[in-house]
C-alpha cells in the first residue's frame, strides 16, 4: 500500500512507527527570570560534528523551546527505562512556572557550563548554548506550525560508572526510544554490534 497524509488510508499516520525508534531528548531549559522547564521531545538528535550540535524539534512554541531562545542554553539528559515513568510525567501539560521537576520527583543538579540543570537521576547530560530555531515551513507556504531548536554542545556529564575503556557504554544505560503510538523500545548491551566502514566511508 501507499500511504498519502492528503488521503489517509490507514486509522493513524504510520510516519512515526516508521522513523523509529527515535532517541528522546529530555530537554530543561531556563527563561530570563530563571524558570525552569522540562520536557520530553521525540523528534530529537545530534545533527552536526567538530563542532557538535543536537537539534530537538517542537510542535507548536512550547515552553522548551521559548525559554531555550530566552535564556540562549538548554540540556538533554539521558531518557532511560529506569526513569521512563518521570519522563512520562514530564510531558504533562503544566502551567509556565510550576516546576516538572518536582511535579515528577526528581532533582535538579547543576549544570557545567550551562545554567539550565541536568536531571540528576539520569546517567548522562548533553549541555547546548541555543544556536537558531529553525521554521519548519510546510509546502505551499503558510504558517510553521513546528520549530526546529538547534544548539552547540559546549559540555557532556557522564556517570563513571557507564565508562569503560574510554568507551561509554550506551546499552547499560538502558536509554528508552520512541514508536510509533505508544510504543518505546530500549537498547540491551547483549543486542549491540560493530560494524566497520569501508576504507574512505
Amino acid at each position: 500500500m501507499h500511504y498519502e497524509a492528503a488521503h489517509p488510508s490507514l486509522p493513524h499516520n504510520p510516519l512515526k512507527a516508521v522513523v523509529a525508534p527515535r532517541p528522546i531528548g529530555w530537554i530543561s531549559a531556563m527563561d530570563r527570570a530563571g524558570r525552569v522547564n522540562l520536557a520530553p521531545y521525540s523528534f530529537f538528535n545530534a545533527v552536526g560534528g567538530e563542532p557538535d550540535m543536537v537539534m530537538f524539534s517542537s510542535s507548536g512554541r512550547k515552553d522548551a523551546m521559548t525559554f531555550a531562545e530566552e535564556g540562549g542554553e538548554f540540556v538533554c539528559s539521558l531518557a532511560t527505562f529506569d526513569l521512563r515513568e518521570a519522563v512520562n510525567a514530564t510531558s504533562a501539560p503544566l502551567e509556565r512556572g510550576v516546576s516538572e521537576f518536582g511535579f515528577a520527583g526528581l532533582t535538579p543538579a547543576p549544570s557545567h557550563r550551562v545554567r539550565p540543570p541536568r536531571v540528576a537521576e539520569s546517567p548522562a547530560a548533553i549541555e547546548c548554548k541555543w544556536l537558531q530555531t529553525v521554521p519548519l515551513v510546510p509546502l505551499g507556504g503558510g504558517e510553521a506550525a513546528n520549530f526546529m531548536v538547534i544548539g552547540q554542545v559546549v559540555s557532556i556529564y557522564i556517570d563513571d560508572r557507564f565508562i569503560k575503556d574510554g568507551r561509554v557504554d550506551t546499552g547499560a544505560m538502558r536509554p528508552i526510544l520512541r514508536g510509533g503510538y505508544f510504543d518505546y523500545f530500549t537498547t540491551e548491551a547483549e543486542n549491540r554490534f560493530e560494524l566497520k566502514r569501508p576504507k574512505g566511508g
